[in-house]
């Protein structure tokens, strides 16, 4: 898709996450798309080294007070969300949907807090927007312009993590930001992070980021239906390559 577009392809290691990042996972993916056929430019970018640029962002955020710190535990949000005076938990892109339970009345003023979870004030920060978000999805016929109401945000997203206290940073945030430094024009990944795109529409809208064009492929899954993830096994798309798949077969596996 990106030399059918006249394009550049860039890899980036998304690492912020130190606990599920391996030396021995990241060569895999180097493998992996070597034997696809996939080239990169060098050096490639790597998020565990952009944590200032991150850092700026956050504060903008902090100061513009659309950020508050977080104390919730996993275990806290699961047990607010299925009290029964709450009704039937949501999901969300991020799992269950926050409560507000840490929410402020008013925005937090002084510095902002360091090595703390901060979570986005959706509300808040929907009021800063104007008009219907909206993002371009590249089929494989004519693009489709999916768009989403504030309402619809808050109810089903809500007040996602920014900044998780691990990792001083989040993937949505990360990614879009890093998106914008690096110029993507079209993002390709699997249909399992659609819903997610509604998020970085948000942040692109909020921190004056340009919008990519976004293609969400098919994922790959086995005979059980169950899909492809390195949680189950890290070496998965090389085990499908040494049953004897080809790269013809894993594209047409996604779609592409």
């Amino acid at each position: 898709m990106a030399l059918a577009q006249k394009g550049r392809f860039v890899l980036r290691i998304e690492d912020v996450d130190r606990s599920r990042a391996r030396p021995e996972w990241e060569a895999q993916i180097y493998d992996d798309l070597a034997w696809l056929g996939l080239g990169w430019e060098q050096p490639v970018m790597r998020q565990s080294m952009r944590q200032n640029v991150y850092d700026q962002a956050l504060d903008q955020l902090w100061s513009r007070g659309l950020l508050y710190e977080c104390t919730c535990t996993r275990a806290d949000v699961a047990a607010a969300v299925n009290a029964p005076q709450e009704g039937a938990p949501l999901l969300g892109p991020d799992g269950l949907v926050y409560p507000g339970t840490c929410r402020p009345a008013q925005a937090p003023r002084g510095p902002r807090p360091q090595g703390a979870a901060l979570r986005l004030n959706m509300a808040r920060t929907l009021c800063c927007l104007t008009g219907p978000l909206h993002f371009i999805e590249h089929g494989k016929n004519t693009p489709q312009r999916i768009e989403f109401q504030a309402d619809e945000i808050i109810e089903t997203i809500g007040d996602i993590v920014l900044a998780r206290r691990d990792m001083g940073t989040s993937y949505h945030l990360s990614v879009v930001l890093d998106d914008a430094a690096q110029s993507i024009t079209h993002v390709v990944r699997g249909a399992d992070l659609f819903e997610a795109t509604r998020i970085h529409v948000v942040l692109q809208a909020l921190l004056d980021l340009p919008q990519p064009v976004y293609h969400h492929h098919r994922l790959i899954r086995d005979a059980q239906g169950k899909r492809l993830a390195k949680r189950d096994d890290a070496r998965a798309l090389a085990l499908l390559r040494h049953g004897g798949a080809s790269p013809a077969d894993i594209r047409a596996l996604v779609g592409l």
